[in-house]
């Protein structure tokens, strides 16, 4: 199934979809988790696919400080979940 109609799906089931990106002006951190969200991430060096980005509901970034350019995708996704985690507790 593509990567959009799964997401649309589940925007039909009330899920925020979130996708993650290096271009938004909005962080992981001013993003409410609390509810049902599912984090969408691309691929390692692309990101997310065009109409991926466009069918989620908002883009976040993950703050980088210092030389660091980008997170590979499971540290990225290790990073949300722990966000996730921290705000529902």
């Amino acid at each position: 199934m593509a990567p959009a109609r799964t997401l649309g799906e589940l925007k039909e089931r009330n899920i925020w979809c979130l996708g993650l990106s290096d271009e938004a002006t909005q962080t992981l951190y001013q993003s409410d988790l609390k509810g049902p969200t599912a984090l969408v991430l691309g691929a390692e060096g692309t990101g997310l696919r065009q109409l991926t980005r466009k069918t989620c509901d908002a883009l976040v970034s993950i703050p980088m400080l210092g030389a660091v350019e980008s997170l590979n995708v499971s540290v990225a996704s290790g990073i949300c979940l722990y966000e996730a985690v921290r705000q529902r507790s």
